[in-house]
């Protein structure tokens, strides 16, 4: 008899409200619902989260590395899109 791999989670937490979730790992489990379980005994053990992510490894689609110049090239020629770019007055003080 051979068994069903159970499926991969990548697992996102927020540390605290208003900061944006981070990865920190992956479980294996059958259903969201145990994987948020096991991402939650796994990373949050001593109360380091306010929010949970998980989703399934299949649904994450990523670029190429080897691609990064067609990809992340034409970014270059557009100097607005750099923060250089632009003057901060006095006023706002430090950023």
């Amino acid at each position: 008899m051979s068994e069903k791999p159970m499926p991969l989670w990548e697992v996102f937490v927020r540390a605290r409200n208003g900061t944006a979730h981070r990865h920190c790992g992956s479980v294996h489990a059958p259903d969201a619902e145990m994987a948020l379980q096991a991402a939650r005994d796994l990373f949050t053990r001593r109360g380091e989260g306010v929010s949970l992510w998980v989703v399934p490894s299949s649904a994450i689609v990523a670029s190429d590395p080897a691609e990064k110049d067609m990809l992340f090239e034409p970014t270059a020629s557009k100097i607005y899109r750099h923060p250089t770019f632009y003057e901060i007055p006095e006023e706002v003080g430090h950023m």
